[in-house]
């Protein structure tokens, strides 16, 4: 791999702290990308503790297996099959799952990848280059009403409408195809933009987000993880958009607390059925030396919980 497209990993040593690892445990990492929490993770296993680490991308899973570390098991699949998966490994229980969302250095800085308007290239933002729609063959069959709803739902950017009928009205003479093609029709359609932000920023990310369907395959393992996690176990997640750290804020807040039952039923509050999640300290950011190291870690939020000794 390239210097320019070598990924720093963010909040490595918070992370892997927050999982308080064991040497004979079992972990997962949710998202190996290019190995920095997994081999920090490894650095700590004994030889018989054991790392599953899940990965959509094959250049992720190849980088992977070029580790040879018998510890590892590598797993070419979206983490939202987290249950399925294990269950097939024979593994009932685990001390730990780290999930560290979002796109990954490489992916964004592979031109042939599409997911960045600095270069122009297909207009593709897949995770799993194997399978799947490309953001351009969806653009093609799209209505205006739908890409409209995607761009202000998974961007937040307030001109979707305004994009969407560009996108169609370009489209009317031809395919768009390109990352280059799409960032000058975004450009064009937005009015105004924040200070040092790139008109099609919302929309490049709002399509990324949808087409890997990253927000529901978050809603879809955050479940699994409490159900899969051993009693002390801890699920630590790091999340780079606000949507994302949404779901993770609000699934760990209630699940850490009882159940809401009827105001006026007969039940001792000693008696309530207890939470399955232990809420550890107050969300994590990366501090000014990391942040200017790395510009790209300066929305990362990392939430850490832990699982009580209540039956899945």
């Amino acid at each position: 791999m390239s210097a320019a497209n070598a990924h720093v990993t963010v909040l490595l040593q918070e992370a892997v702290e927050a999982l308080e690892i064991r040497a004979d445990a079992v972990y997962v990492d949710g998202t190996f990308g290019r190995g920095g929490h997994s081999r920090a993770v490894l650095e700590r296993l004994g030889p018989h503790g054991r790392l599953i680490a899940f990965d959509r991308d094959p250049a992720a899973i190849a980088a992977g297996q070029a580790l040879g570390d018998e510890r590892l098991t590598l797993v070419h699949s979206p983490f939202s099959a987290l249950d399925e998966a294990l269950e097939d490994l024979g593994v009932v229980q685990v001390d730990g799952v780290l999930l560290d969302l979002g796109v990954s250095s490489p992916q964004l800085d592979d031109a042939a990848r599409g997911m960045s308007f600095r270069f122009d290239a297909p207009l593709d933002m897949r995770m799993d280059t194997s399978r799947g729609q490309t953001v351009a063959q969806w653009l093609a069959d799209a209505s205006v009403s739908q890409i409209t709803e995607v761009i202000r739902d998974y961007g937040e950017e307030r001109f979707a409408y305004a994009i969407a009928k560009a996108i169609a009205a370009a489209r009317a003479g031809g395919t768009v195809a390109t990352t280059g093609q799409l960032a000058a029709i975004v450009e064009k359609a937005v009015r105004t933009r924040e200070p040092g932000q790139h008109p099609a920023t919302r929309t490049f990310q709002a399509l990324r987000i949808f087409i890997n369907q990253e927000l529901e395959e978050l809603r879809r393992v955050l479940p699994a993880c409490v159900s899969r996690l051993g009693a002390g176990g801890r699920l630590v997640v790091i999340s780079f958009h606000s949507l994302e750290d949404r779901i993770v804020k609000r699934f760990m807040r209630d699940e850490s607390r009882p159940p809401v039952l009827p105001a006026r039923l007969p039940i001792r509050a000693a008696d309530l059925p207890q939470p399955r999640l232990r809420l550890m300290g107050k969300a994590v950011r990366p501090g000014r030396a990391e942040v200017d190291a790395n510009p790209r870690s300066r929305s990362a939020v990392m939430r850490v919980a832990e699982r009580t000794e209540v039956p899945a």
